[in-house]
């Protein structure tokens, strides 16, 4: 093993090598914005987490929300977060961003690759993450619009 390598995953805390959103761990902290660049958390008393990491999610997201009034997930302790890294920069400023300032509802927004690389995902579904308290309790992938729409109580 490289000598620099070792080193520092010697200097390194074992929660750092560790898989950021696994049960019974807190979930980790993001600095990050909104579609409107202000800035974007997940608050204390979040219990549920809905994150899209690909386009066909991100859709699924939209129809399940948009008929939705205004602060509906707040109203179930829940955000939304889109990982739109791996669009393109060009594509996500002139489409994609533009399109989000649209929504009566709030998203959070991850530019850079590396802040969620660790989080679970599959192609085409929605992760839910249910949280407790900051911790996480479980995560499922939702890829239906009965299945999002039973999460957060609208069947």
């Amino acid at each position: 093993m490289n000598k620099l390598l070792l080193t520092l995953c010697l200097a390194c805390p074992l929660w750092a090598l560790a898989d950021p959103v696994k049960p019974g761990q807190p979930l980790p902290a993001l600095t990050l914005q909104n579609q409107h660049d202000q800035a974007w958390r997940i608050a204390p008393d979040t219990q549920l987490v809905l994150f899209a990491a690909g386009r066909k999610a991100s859709n699924l997201m939209q129809t399940v929300l948009a008929p939705q009034p205004k602060g509906f997930l707040a109203g179930r302790h829940a955000v939304y977060l889109a990982d739109m890294s791996k669009m393109p920069g060009f594509i996500t400023r002139t489409f994609a961003l533009p399109s989000l300032r649209e929504l009566n509802f709030e998203v959070g927004v991850s530019l850079e690759g590396k802040t969620l690389a660790d989080w679970p995902r599959q192609d085409d579904a929605v992760t839910l993450i249910r949280l407790d308290q900051g911790r996480v309790v479980s995560h499922e992938y939702l890829t239906t619009e009965a299945q999002l729409k039973a999460a957060l109580g609208l069947l």
